[in-house]
């Protein structure tokens, strides 16, 4: 029943993303605002520095043609370090699409253990809810919270994110949109309140600076 729910969503969203590709092509080229290239997003956050990981061409290529961040922030003390993915489509009318991590970590070998949402309260902007998964490879457990921001507004429910585009395309003839993830290795008989706390103070310190990168 459950796969049934997912399935017939899966197809009136489907239908919905066509009916608005459809429509959009009528009204010709996408509005596109300025923005900075994610590369240039701060590498000091607080006492850490950030390490670009290099994103290997097949992911890329299954990316499709956006604009991404992939870094690694290191705890100078010696904690556990945080790392930061963000990825923004200018458009999403020709195919390129964001890929929901809770499909992409199993493909990456991460079995999830748990999951959930969670409340993220920033400085300077809206709280909203992020998608929150405990997920384990091997000995390895992480930490991952995501979501998806486009146009001032952060949901986590893809459905929602789905939702959003196509009414935001229909009014403002704008499909751009970002999914940005942040996750935390758990260290050995840490409990995930722990990890918890450290990646909300992480995302506390990225998600007021994100509307330099993603259109507002």
């Amino acid at each position: 029943m459950i796969n049934l729910r997912r399935h017939s969503r899966f197809l009136i969203v489907l239908f919905l993303l066509t009916l608005t590709a459809v429509f959009l092509h009528a009204r010709g080229q996408e509005i596109s605002l300025a923005r900075e290239p994610l590369s240039s997003f701060p590498r000091s956050l607080g006492a850490r520095t950030g390490t670009d990981y290099p994103i290997p061409p097949d992911i890329r290529e299954v990316l499709g043609n956006g604009d991404f961040l992939w870094r690694l922030y290191p705890d100078p003390t010696g904690a556990p370090d945080a790392d930061l993915f963000v990825a923004y489509f200018t458009s999403q009318r020709a195919g390129d699409t964001l890929h929901s991590p809770k499909n992409c970590l199993p493909g990456d070998g991460w079995f999830p253990l748990r999951s959930g949402e969670q409340e993220v309260n920033a400085p300077g902007v809206a709280p909203f809810h992020a998608n929150e998964y405990l997920v384990a490879k091997d000995s390895e457990r992480r930490l991952v919270l995501y979501w998806y921001q486009a146009h001032n507004r952060a949901v986590a429910n893809e459905y929602w994110a789905k939702f959003y585009q196509i009414a935001d395309a229909i009014r403002y003839n704008r499909s751009d949109g970002s999914l940005i993830r942040v996750t935390t290795p758990l260290a050995h008989g840490e409990r995930i309140e722990s990890a918890r706390q450290r990646l909300l103070e992480f995302v506390g310190q990225i998600a007021p600076q994100l509307g330099r990168y993603i259109p507002q």
